[in-house]
Formats: structure tokens, C-alpha cells, sequence
């Protein structure tokens, strides 16, 4: 049987109210009935980075500067805004590319002229420079850097190695005869011939000419190009290397004139020291005619052959005609009786 009487309800009443938890009980409607600060972004960014920098090492400026960096890492579009890498890394722009194409395929172009021309050049520079017309130069680029300076050199150069090659090939030749020979050989037209059989005409760099005029224009400057190119392997390679290069596109060429030759009597000589014959030998058969116009019939006579015979108004023409008689006769070439 509970006991209700006043005096043990105040005793429990009492003993209640000092178990733990009671006050709490209390004053939990209280405290939530209070308004809760305001929580500002600001001290949480920086609450972050700090905690970044004691946990992973990474500092507060570093937190404050990735915009930056991420720039550093867009690429603009079209349209002029960033494009953000992929990664994080820094992309090529085309014209990078293009550029790079541009000298790979410059690159290319003079492996394939060098390869024609036998030469490797260590400063490709003085290649393609052999090659550059004047109206191909910007404006602020002087005519120096065409190939007309090239040119000059080139010209010389080839005369002295060509003077050399003739000396030696020909022993018997005089002065003369040496002279026209090589007259022959450096003419722009021979060496107009040398780069078009090496392939040179399309490599020729023009400016803006219309397809016709260029073309023509290439064909013009043949020669010219022939020795800048000359000219080029000479500053490059020295004089052997420039030798090598006219020996190996003259040769033949000097042994087989494109004109023949001014002086029959030389050439006969030549063909028949080359067969192991001696001196052709020229005797007088007839004189005729007044004494101020006098007629020579010269006959021309070499072991094993028949006599040729020439007529002219002196001895020397009538010996000129003789030899370019026995000449075509036996199918010589490179000779005339002109001159």
C-alpha cells in the first residue's frame, strides 16, 4: 500500500530534483528557443585553406593564386575565351603546328635538292638563299639576301675550276683555244642547261608573279641560279667540293661542246693524239690566181688515213678547211671551219 501523505511526496519531489540531468531537462527548451548565429563564408574558405596547409602542405597564397595557374593552363577559343586543358596542362596553338609543318616540309624540299646536287650542306641557309629571287624578299629584307651575291661568287668560282679542268684535259690546246672552250662552258646558256637537267626550275622561289610570268621568269634566271648554287657549296664545302660538282656536270660537256669549235686544226690534233697518232701534217698541193688574190689547195695527211684536201684564200684557211674535211669525214665532232 503506497503511502500518499504530504510529508513523503515533498521528500521525492526533493531527491528528483538533484538526480543527473534534471537541470538539462529544464533548460533544453530554452536553449533552443535562442536565435543561432550567422555563419559567414569567408572564415570557412580560410578555415579550409589552413586546414589544407597543416594537413597537405599547401599554403594559403597557393589557395589564393589557382585562378591563376588555371588560366595559365586554358586555351582561348575562337571566340577569345579561355578553354580550360585538359589536365591542367598547357595546349599547343595551331599555329605552333602550322609552323612546325612548314619546316619540316622546308626541311624535306632541301634533302631533296641536296640529294640531286650531291652536296650536303652544314648551313642550309646558304642553300636557300641560292635560291631566293629578289622579288621574293620582304621589304625589309635586303637584295643581299637573294642570291645575287651568290651569283658572283659562283660565276668566278666556276670559271677557275673550268680554266683548271681544261689545262689538264687538254695539253696540246693553246691559249686561244682555251679561251674559247671556256667561253663556252660558263656561258649562262650551258649553265641554264646544267640546273635544268638537275631538276632545279621548280625549286626557284619567286614572289608574287603571275603563273605565266613565273614560269618565264624561272626559265630566265636558270643560269643564274646554277651559280648561286655554285657560289653556295663553295662557302659551304670549300673549293674541292665545288669542283667535285662542276666536274661531275661538266665533264662531258667540255668534251662534247654545244657549239662546235672555232678552230678545226686543234680538234684533229686532239682526235688523233687520242687514237695514237702523230701530227697531222699539212702540205701545199696548188697555188693559183693573181698574186693579189692567190687560191691554196692544202692537203691534210695522218698515217693510215686518205688525204684531205681544203681550198681557201691563205694557207692557214685552206688547212682549216682540209682538217674540217677530214674531220666530218671520219665523224669527229666539235669542229668548224668558221673563223
Amino acid at each position: 500500500m503506497i503511502d500518499d501523505s504530504p510529508e513523503i511526496q515533498t521528500t521525492q519531489a526533493a531527491t528528483a530534483s538533484q538526480q543527473p540531468g534534471a537541470g538539462t531537462l529544464e533548460a533544453a527548451p530554452k536553449a533552443a528557443s535562442r536565435p543561432k548565429p550567422e555563419m559567414k563564408a569567408e572564415p570557412k574558405v580560410e578555415a579550409k585553406a589552413e586546414a589544407k596547409n597543416e594537413g597537405g602542405g599547401e599554403s594559403i597564397a597557393a589557395a589564393e593564386n589557382a585562378p591563376d595557374l588555371a588560366v595559365l593552363g586554358a586555351e582561348a577559343d575562337p571566340e577569345g575565351k579561355p578553354r580550360k586543358a585538359k589536365g591542367g596542362r598547357r595546349t599547343k596553338s595551331p599555329g605552333t603546328g602550322a609552323a612546325k609543318s612548314a619546316k619540316a616540309a622546308e626541311k624535306a624540299a632541301n634533302a631533296a635538292i641536296e640529294a640531286r646536287i650531291g652536296h650536303r650542306f652544314a648551313d642550309p641557309s646558304l642553300l636557300s638563299t641560292a635560291f631566293t629571287h629578289v622579288s621574293a624578299l620582304k621589304s625589309s629584307k635586303k637584295r643581299g639576301d637573294s642570291y645575287q651575291r651568290l651569283e658572283f661568287l659562283g660565276d668566278h668560282v666556276l670559271g677557275l675550276i673550268v680554266s683548271d679542268m681544261l689545262y689538264r684535259s687538254f695539253p696540246s690546246a693553246d691559249e686561244g683555244e682555251l679561251s674559247k672552250r671556256l667561253a663556252d662552258l660558263v656561258r649562262k646558256e650551258s649553265c641554264a642547261d646544267v640546273a635544268k637537267s638537275l631538276g632545279l626550275l621548280d625549286d626557284i622561289k619567286l614572289g608574287a608573279v603571275g603563273a605565266g610570268a613565273g614560269a618565264r621568269l624561272r626559265k630566265s634566271v636558270l643560269g643564274d641560279v646554277c651559280e648561286a648554287v655554285i657560289g653556295a657549296i663553295f662557302l659551304d664545302g670549300g673549293y674541292a667540293a665545288a669542283a667535285s660538282f662542276v666536274e661531275r656536270n661538266w665533264t662531258e660537256r667540255m668534251h662534247k661542246p654545244r657549239r662546235p669549235l672555232r678552230d678545226p686544226k686543234t680538234v684533229l690534233q686532239e682526235w688523233a693524239q687520242g687514237k695514237g697518232l702523230p701530227t697531222p701534217v699539212y702540205r701545199e698541193v696548188e697555188r693559183t690566181g693573181p698574186h693579189h688574190d692567190p687560191q691554196f689547195r692544202v692537203a691534210v695527211d695522218l698515217p693510215g688515213l686518205e688525204p684531205a684536201e681544203g681550198v681557201g684564200g691563205s694557207k692557214r684557211a685552206a688547212e682549216k678547211v682540209a682538217a674540217s674535211v677530214m674531220i666530218e669525214r671520219e665523224g669527229v665532232s666539235g669542229g668548224s671551219n668558221d673563223g
